[in-house]
This record gives structure tokens, C-alpha cells and sequence, in this order.
């Protein structure tokens, strides 16, 4: 199997390259892309040194499957041209998500609907994923109405210039700024760009996605993104308002059968979810598993997860393990 990594430099780039090594993915042929400027360079894997190749060299080579961490308009102008050649891009940007052309694919909730022609795939926001994987087995049962989440977004979803930002605040050192304003010891109620509606993009993406990934646009989701002093995994505070009434035992029952999901729901042991636990780990922690007493079939739900794992990498990866044992590349 010829694989090929696409921004293989980056923040998500190199744990996708962990997460491949840590679950001994069948590569035949790694090949390792970057930016023009990072060619050359060698990259460790598996204790060998692969050097950094450029798009073109990478499509020659034509990959069964190229994972790309590369941003929208490197994979808009890209990700075609290895499918050109036969290659199964895996992408991990917002560039191809709500094509409706394009499967959006978290794999233990809708992978089936993948086939041999779907040579670009979406892989949702890390926000996203974290918050389906803890709603699709409670939507299958109590069939959700309307969701309100609230988030709690760690620095390393922005990136390695954010994540410089917060420790040279910490250290009280003078920086180049990813945000507009400090984040060490404060909190910032804006992720990624406005848009008209006075939303970010952040939002409208967890407003639009999980209807497209499960298939459902009978329900609404409506979010506020806010970004805070951690330096890994996202934290979700999730309201949910079903059609039909639940009980409260069998929704940890639910939650606790679904793969890749962890219950944390004790209260008199102070059992809950948090990113320092969810650090490096691949499934979504659940917890403060509580109804709603002010609204009838309402749920509130505490949902974190490390958002470059399962929320960008692990989530890739598993497509491509999917597609693998498939025979659909």
C-alpha cells in the first residue's frame, strides 16, 4: 500500500504520521509531502528517514491513498490531481465538506456509504466529530429535534503559531499573535472568521455538518465556538432536545455500547471528562450525563476529545483503514 502524508510538516501532519506508525497501517511506500520550501528535508518514520517530496513527485509515484492535513486551498487545487491519477484523497481541511458531491465520513457512524468511486473524501471538523460520535447512537433512539453546543476549544485546534502564542504568554515573553487578543488567562468567543450572520466558521461548520454526516436535516444545531488557554483537546457543553422522552440509565447504556465512546459520569467521585485525560487518546469522553429539568425530552452532556487525534488524524486514518479492508482502493 503506497501512502502518501500531504502537509506531513504540520501540527496534524505529524500525528498522522504517529497515529499510522502506532496502528501499524500497511505501507508499502511512504511518501512524505510538504511545502516547496520543506523538500528535501528528512522526516523520521519508524526510526527510517523519508525525504519531503513536492506534489508533483508525489502524484507521479500515484498513491493508493493520500492523506492531506495541507489547508482548503491546497487541497482545492491538489486533491483533484491525485484523483486524476487514481489515488483516494483522504482530506482533512473544510475545502470539500459540504460538497454535495463529497461523503463527510466519521467511519463508526456512516463509512458504508463509501464506495471505489468516492476519490475525494471529507474528514469533519474536529469539533464535529467529537460532538456525532457522542449524539449518533442518542439520535438512532430518541430522534434529536435540536441541539445547542457550546465549545471550549483548545489552542492547537489554530495551530502551531497559537500554541507558540500561549507559551510565550505563560513565559511572559513578547510574540508573533495568532489572535487579535492574549489568550493565556483569558477567553476568546471566536473561532476562525466572522461571517454574515454574525457566526464564525467555526460554528456554521458544526451547524451543517452533523445533519450531512448523519444523514438527517430534521434536527438544528446551533453553537457558540469559544477558544481557551489549553494546549490540547476540545471541550463540548451539549443541550439536546429529542423527540421522544429517554431514561437516564439507558442513555449511558447507549453511549457506553458505542464504539470509540468512554462514559466518565460520577459525581460523587468527580468523574468527568477532560482535556487533560483525553490528551493523546482516540476516543470521546462523556459525562455530566444529566436531563435538562427546565425542558421536556432535554438532555445536557459534557463531550471532550483530542482534536488531533480523533478530531483530525485518528478520524483519517480509520477512512483509510476502512477503504483498506474494504478493497476499495
Amino acid at each position: 500500500m503506497k501512502i502518501a502524508v500531504v502537509g506531513a510538516t504540520g501540527m496534524v501532519g505529524e500525528v498522522m504520521l504517529k497515529v499510522l506508525e502506532e496502528r501499524n497501517f500497511p505501507i508499502s511506500e511512504l511518501i512524505v509531502v510538504a511545502s516547496e520550501k520543506s523538500v528535501g528535508k528528512l522526516v523520521n518514520f519508524k526510526g527510517n528517514l523519508y525525504p519531503i517530496v513536492s506534489m508533483e513527485t508525489a502524484i507521479d509515484k500515484k498513491p493508493q491513498i493520500a492523506i492531506f492535513s495541507a489547508g482548503g486551498g491546497t487541497s482545492l487545487e491538489w486533491a483533484p490531481k491525485f484523483a486524476a491519477v487514481g489515488t483516494t484523497v483522504i482530506d482533512n481541511s473544510s475545502a470539500w465538506r459540504m460538497d454535495p458531491t463529497k461523503k463527510l465520513i466519521v467511519p463508526e457512524i456512516n463509512a458504508s456509504v463509501l464506495t471505489k468511486n468516492d476519490k475525494i473524501i471529507a474528514n469533519p471538523n474536529c469539533s464535529t466529530i467529537q460532538l456525532v460520535m457522542a449524539l449518533a447512537p442518542l439520535h438512532q433512539k430518541y430522534r434529536m429535534k435540536r441541539v445547542v453546543v457550546s465549545t471550549y476549544q483548545s489552542v492547537s485546534g489554530t495551530g502551531v503559531k497559537a500554541v507558540q502564542q500561549l507559551e510565550n504568554e505563560i513565559a511572559g515573553m513578547e510574540g508573533e499573535m495568532a489572535y487579535p487578543y492574549p489568550i493565556f488567562k483569558n477567553a476568546l468567543p471566536q473561532c476562525d472568521v466572522f461571517e454574515s450572520n454574525g457566526y464564525t466558521k467555526e460554528e456554521m461548520k458544526l451547524a451543517r455538518e452533523p445533519q450531512k454526516i448523519l444523514d438527517d436535516r430534521t434536527f438544528s444545531v446551533t453553537a457558540t465556538a469559544v477558544r481557551i488557554p489549553t494546549a490540547g483537546g476540545h471541550s463540548e457543553s451539549v443541550n439536546v432536545e429529542f423527540h421522544h422522552d429517554f431514561v437516564l440509565s439507558e442513555v449511558r447504556a447507549l453511549l457506553h455500547q458505542t464504539s470509540g465512546v468512554v462514559v466518565q459520569d460520577n459525581p460523587d467521585t468527580h468523574t468527568y471528562p477532560m482535556p487533560l485525560h483525553a490528551h493523546q487518546k482516540d476516543e470521546v469522553f462523556v459525562g455530566r450525563i444529566r436531563r435538562d429539568e427546565t425542558q421536556p425530552n432535554s438532555l445536557n452532556l459534557w463531550i471532550v476529545s483530542d482534536n488531533l487525534r480523533k478530531g483530525a488524524a485518528t478520524n483519517a486514518i480509520q477512512i483509510a483503514e476502512y477503504l483498506v479492508a474494504k478493497q476499495l482502493v
